[in-house]
């Protein structure tokens, strides 16, 4: 049985050094990634995830009935007799309501935060989003964070940091710069999807709207969050929950990503000496990729953290062990937890590279294919 490491007692309380490389997704707990998301056992997930390391959660309103569940189950025995809430972080959002719904209004602004609390079960929340900021004018959105600024300044402490999220790197880069320069300060966290990922790694690589760039708008945290492009990167192809296949890859990009299982399938045996799985694989390569953004394009300025989904105990634990073959721990440091896996296994990249590479050749014809497009 694994080690309990205790969050708070281990590290310090700003954002970038409190969060751990992994951070469980609460996406898989909702109608979009599952057909019965209320069947699940969230709180041995959660349990077992804190017990791992993964003291961070992240969710939303719209990932529907996300926050309820997770409030279940961390106010249930399974949870209060091990873990206090300072023990792990969660982060959720704001604005985006259903898939064509959208209220980024301040009285909405803050019914929604007051919402997440009752749902959470929790008196305070440690990053609240403004979800999907490129669906709305940048002025709009502005004034979203601005509501959550006014939130966080008018009750102290129930909300300790403001972000925003989504598909578009233009759009958040953009709205990072506004906010900075008509609020007068920087976000604290942004989180980003599918934008480092196997088929699409423009957060490292985009000089104009990538990582550099959002670190010279002042913000201090990255959360890569898919990085199994929403369930593309997979050998059962995307998730289908109770809302259909909403998928946003067009047929094109789907029918290379499953020529890439294939040639995966048949050929890693014999490259690496054991069979790999498209979603392992794509895992590391993400892990690995947000450790080289972080200490190079970031210059060790800003964090940069992987987002992961978890439906099941098995999804968990394949997640955690893809994190411990890529990254080795730092003795001494904060226990034998996640977060202790702070640097990067060169034998396993190494290792790893030729099927990067050729992953990377079937689907050159989509690299950097942005679902925002």
């Amino acid at each position: 049985m694994a080690t309990s490491v205790p969050f708070s007692s281990v590290q310090s309380s700003t954002l970038p050094n409190r969060l751990p490389p992994l951070i469980l997704g609460g996406a898989g707990f909702s109608y979009q990634q599952h057909p019965s998301p209320k069947s699940l056992p969230v709180a041995a997930i959660v349990k077992r995830a804190f017990d791992l390391g993964v003291h961070c959660i992240d969710t939303s309103p719209y990932y529907e009935p996300s926050e309820s569940l997770l409030g279940e189950a961390l106010a249930s025995p399974t949870i209060t007799s091990t873990y206090a809430r300072s023990d792990y972080l969660l982060m959720t959002k704001v604005g985006r309501i259903a898939a064509d719904k959208f209220d980024y209004s301040p009285d909405w602004v803050r019914a929604s935060v007051a919402q997440s609390l009752q749902r959470l079960q929790t008196d305070y929340l440690d990053v609240v989003f403004v979800h999907d900021v490129e669906f709305m004018p940048p002025l709009t959105s502005l004034g979203a964070i601005a509501t959550l600024f006014a939130i966080a300044d008018e009750q102290p402490g129930v909300i300790r940091h403001v972000g925003i999220s989504g598909y578009s790197l233009s759009a958040m880069v953009k709205l990072a710069y506004l906010a900075r320069s008509r609020l007068q300060r920087p976000l604290d966290v942004v989180q980003v999807w599918a934008q480092l990922t196997l088929q699409n790694s423009r957060l490292a690589t985009d000089a104009e709207y990538g990582l550099a760039a959002l670190q010279d708008a002042g913000v201090g945290c990255v959360c890569s969050s898919s990085p199994l492009a929403a369930g593309l990167l997979r050998d059962c192809g995307v998730p289908v929950g109770a809302l259909g296949d909403w998928h946003p890859a067009p047929p094109g990009l789907r029918e290379a990503c499953r020529a890439a299982s294939e040639w995966l399938g048949a050929h890693s045996a014999e490259i690496t000496g054991r069979q790999q799985g498209l979603a392992s694989l794509a895992l590391r390569f993400a892990i690995t990729e947000a450790w080289r953004a972080e200490r190079g394009v970031g210059g060790g300025k800003v964090a940069v953290r992987t987002i992961v989904g978890a439906s099941s105990l098995n999804d968990l634990e394949a997640n955690v062990k893809a994190a411990r073959v890529c990254l080795k721990p730092v003795e001494d440091i904060y226990g034998d937890g996640i977060a202790a896996f702070n640097r990067l296994d060169e034998a396993t990249d190494l290792r790893d590279r030729p099927l990067y590479y050729q992953i990377r050749e079937i689907l050159r014809p989509w690299l950097d294919y942005d679902f925002s497009t």
